[in-house]
């Protein structure tokens, strides 16, 4: 219980950047919810304190940071200085920063945000609990930053976000050196974890309901490495093809220079792999590759397009895109258009150049004047603006399977629409026929695509009379029972009535 009430001490863990975050922050959440904490938005009364500062109303504020932007520290310490005024209102709470921004800046945090309590790494988040005890009892900030993984995060307590959706780490670190990035210095050589442990978690989530998987890894494709198998990747999407009640799978980030035909086939001939790539690119030049020290060039990139293609027709291909590298010409930035002319990418994660410390190419003397590098980021995303609306054009009339989920449509209940991703890993939202009772997040929706807009589509085709149907699924119900629970252990702790947490 808190300090000034009988209510629960609660928490609320803020991610900031990409899926292995996610991944992870689950797992931080699990160990809290272990150590006797609650969700936040299970305590009404707690979760009826928020403040603007994004603290939620909770007691325990974890921060899961990221690295990979030139202004991750800038928002971090803003963030932290308005946490700060709200941590003086509120005795005992505590905050904890965690993820790769903490791993590089380690006992700096506590310099510059000396009210900060907990400062722990990407090697170490099993500590989380502890560091907040010894915080608490110490009167004094606790720091603790490993060298080296000491537990694989998969193997931790687990909340997990979504009842019908799971992440499954198979690998951690990466072996790459490419010379923008600095997640090889903060997440540590590649490790990956045993087949028959990535099929066990597999399993376990499904069996609670989840449908659909997502396989993580900085560099999936590299995975089975560490353990002599370099076939290990395709094989594992095959075995998961074997595990019933699976529905979907999915899985990021591969690497174009360890894509091997082997992956494709497997995606191609296993039902439940989803149709659905993301492929980075970061450059159409195969001098700024070079200097990146991608080890693959625009032929390479292209030509595992077509074989995607060719093996899976309607496959959706993403990417991620850096302009304005250091040294990039127009000529450069030229082939890139080029490239992404070509490729037809159904959506694009573009960046404008970040130079971050410790990585080679932040130390290099002709870095591009932000002008320049703005300029060229607004015609990639010009042309990759037009490229999405044509694409997604061509699927109206199409059938699509949805998956329904919770947050994807923000004007859902104005449009009267339900949102979730299709089978493709497009956005689609499907209007509801009138009368028709709002399908639950995990159940599918099938509808017809009515309207392709530049990031979603539209299928309002049962609202006169077309094509809709909805297939209630474990999933639904899997959501609905944990619904059910946390409605009402918040009833009971708003009634002062002692309750057991619903573990998620």
């Amino acid at each position: 219980m808190t300090s000034n009430d009988k209510m629960p001490r609660t928490y609320h863990v803020r991610t900031l950047g990409c899926q292995m975050n996610e991944h992870d922050s689950e797992r931080m959440a699990g160990l809290l919810e272990a150590d006797g904490l609650v969700p936040v938005e299970l305590v009404p009364a707690a979760a009826a304190r928020a403040t603007n500062a994004g603290d939620a109303g909770a007691d325990v504020v974890v921060i899961n940071t990221c690295s990979v932007r030139e202004a991750a520290a800038n928002r971090l310490f803003g963030n932290l200085g308005q946490l700060a005024s709200v941590k003086r209102q509120r005795p005992g709470m505590q905050i904890a920063v965690g993820g790769c921004l903490a791993q590089q800046m380690r006992e700096k945090i506590i310099e510059k945000a000396p009210y900060v309590d907990a400062v722990f790494g990407t090697h170490n988040i099993d500590v989380l609990p502890a560091l907040l005890r010894r915080s608490a009892h110490n009167q004094q900030a606790a720091v603790e930053i490993a060298e080296s993984l000491k537990v694989f995060p998969s193997t931790l307590p687990t909340r997990r976000e979504s009842a019908y959706s799971a992440w499954v780490s198979i690998s951690v670190g990466c072996n790459n050196t490419c010379t923008f990035c600095i997640v090889p210095s903060l997440r540590g050589r590649e490790r990956d974890r045993r087949p028959g442990e990535v099929l066990a978690e597999v399993e376990a989530v499904v069996a609670q309901g989840a449908l659909e998987v997502t396989l993580l890894g900085q560099n999936v494709n590299s995975y089975g490495a560490g353990f002599g198998d370099r076939g290990a990747f395709a094989k594992l999407l095959r075995a998961c093809g074997n595990i019933e009640d699976l529905e979907r799978v999915r899985f990021t980030s591969p690497h174009p220079a360890a894509f091997s035909d082997d992956v494709i086939w497997a995606m191609a001939e296993t039902e439940n792999v989803m149709p659905t790539l993301h492929m980075p690119l970061q450059s159409g030049s195969d001098t700024i590759l070079r200097a990146m020290r991608r080890s693959y060039r625009q032929k390479r990139f292209l030509g595992i397009l077509d074989k995607v293609r060719q093996a899976m027709p309607e496959a959706a291909i993403s990417t991620d895109i850096i302009v304005g590298f250091p040294g990039e010409t127009e000529e450069d930035f030229q082939q890139t258009l080029e490239v992404v002319e070509q490729a037809r990418f159904a959506s694009a994660f573009t960046f404008l150049y970040s130079p971050r410390p410790g990585t080679p190419a932040a130390d290099r003397e002709d870095q591009i004047p932000h002008q320049v590098k703005l300029e060229r980021y607004n015609r990639l995303i010009a042309l990759q603006e037009q490229i999405c609306l044509a694409e997604n054009q061509k699927l109206e009339g199409s059938t699509v399977e949805v998956l329904v989920a919770e947050g994807e449509g923000r004007k859902d209940q104005e449009t009267h629409r339900i949102s979730g991703r299709a089978r493709d890993g497009r956005l689609v939202h499907v209007a509801l026929p009138a009368g028709q009772k709002a399908p639950r997040p995990g159940d599918i929706v099938t509808a017809q695509v009515t309207y392709g807009a530049p990031h979603n589509l539209i299928a309002d085709s049962g609202l006169n009379g077309g094509m809709f149907s909805v297939r209630a699924t474990r999933a639904g119900d899997a959501w609905e029972a944990r619904q059910s629970k946390e409605e009402a252990y918040s009833q009971q702790v708003s009634l002062g009535i002692p309750a057991i947490r619903p573990r998620g």
